[in-house]
């Protein structure tokens, strides 16, 4: 009877375990074939890799439905409050950024904090409390930083966000529900580590261990610890934010960086409770598979040689009726893209067959398009290298009289 206990207990154990280890319904061993990658591969249910350079997403499921991010909004609260604000501002806890749930501060009504922890606290610990008082600090209001929280994702081209709440409670009001989708949210991050002035900020306070402090009366001791696990993971994880919700679910929205690659992934609706490990597994997965697949290729180094035919022109022999043809400058510049190695740049050289005389050296006659699966990467002007007179009556009577005196 001890030993069968034993056994059952053991076998507990090995399945609460198992539980706890992230993993998909289809596990992927280390020698598996990285070429490619599938929606059902993943835990999320909306999921995204990103080029952070470009923005060129490079994997996506689910990318523009709309859901409810959890605490993930907290990356744009804290880009916000760094650029609108000064990280030595003073900031009063109110009765409403008192009163907010866990998970949270324990800041009371009156008491006052430096911004810059506040946003350790905010992106660290994920402090409910902290985002709102914040927000009053920056917006007036938790409306009025709404506001410009929408306004900003509109200048980003998030088009299918939406923000009521600055910590990313569940939230609805008569214009919807806060939401947002996976391909906005990695915009989003796009936004904070790459093209934002304070973006080394932003990256200095989500990648820190731990934080600690006290409010600006010196009084009360605070701690704050980095709960993103991802940035242990992997070789150059650069920053991330975790988030959940009853609605939401598991939610995180992450980056790398190794060499001259940089990687996003944005992940909503990545398992409930108890998975929490999926939105891991999916990490990785994702990041791994872009280090794998994708690497930077030059394009445009040697352009062709086109030319034009030139109607009614001449280039200084005997003007007769055939068309002129005129070499082209083609204006490009070698650019660097982030490829999959199967993947290939579509060079189109958009030139009319001919052009009317004159034409002057430099003048613009057309141009070159290169994309990638019908998307425009770069465009470069196609111009005249040297200028064509009309063919006129006078030119060729200059012609022939030039040709008689040579032959005197």
């Amino acid at each position: 009877h001890w030993i069968n206990s034993k056994a059952k207990c053991t076998v507990v154990a090995i399945l609460f375990i198992f539980t706890l280890l992230p993993g998909r319904t289809s596990e992927v061993s280390a020698e598996e074939n990285m070429d490619e990658i599938t929606a059902s591969e993943l835990y999320a249910r909306s999921a995204v890799l990103m080029d952070a350079d470009s923005g060129r997403i490079l994997f996506v499921k689910n990318g523009q439905e709309e859901r409810a991010m959890a605490s993930t909004t907290k990356i744009m609260t804290c880009i916000l409050a760094l650029e609108k604000g000064n990280l030595s501002d003073k900031v009063t806890v109110s009765d409403n950024a008192a009163a907010q749930p866990r998970v949270h501060l324990g800041m009371q009504s009156g008491q006052a904090f430096k911004l810059e922890d506040l946003l350790y606290s905010l992106m660290l610990e994920s402090h409910n409390d902290s985002a709102v008082a914040i927000a009053e600090h920056i917006g007036g209001s938790v409306e009025g930083f709404a506001s410009m929280m929408n306004q900003k994702a509109i200048e980003l081209k998030c088009t299918d966000t939406y923000f009521i709440t600055p910590n990313g409670l569940d939230a609805e009001d008569n214009n919807g529900k806060h939401h947002t989708t996976a391909v906005d949210l990695a915009r989003i991050m796009k936004y904070c580590i790459m093209d934002s002035e304070k973006s080394e900020q932003f990256l200095k306070i989500t990648r820190a261990e731990s934080h600690e402090f006290s409010d600006c009366e010196g009084s009360g001791s605070y701690s704050c610890r980095n709960h993103n696990l991802f940035l242990q993971m992997m070789e150059g994880a650069l920053s991330g934010k975790t988030g959940f919700t009853a609605e939401a679910g598991y939610c995180y929205v992450g980056a790398l960086r190794q060499g001259d690659r940089t990687f996003i992934v944005a992940l909503l609706a990545c398992g409930w409770p108890n998975n929490k490990g999926y939105k891991w597994s999916d990490t990785r997965r994702l990041m791994e598979y872009g280090l794998e697949n994708f690497h930077y290729r030059v394009i445009g180094a040697e352009p062709e040689k086109v030319t034009v035919k030139v109607e009614g022109g001449t280039e200084g022999e005997f003007p007769d009726m055939d068309p002129a043809e005129l070499d082209l400058t083609v204006g490009t510049e070698a650019f660097s893209i982030l490829l999959k190695d199967s993947e290939e740049v579509s060079i189109d050289y958009k030139i009319p067959d001919s052009v009317a005389a004159p034409v002057k050296e430099g003048e613009v006659l057309g141009k070159v398009v290169y994309s990638l699966n019908g998307e425009t990467l770069q465009e470069f002007p196609v111009t005249a290298s040297v200028s064509v007179e009309k063919r006129t009556f006078r030119t060729c009577l200059f012609y022939i009289c030039d040709s008689l005196m040579m032959r005197l």
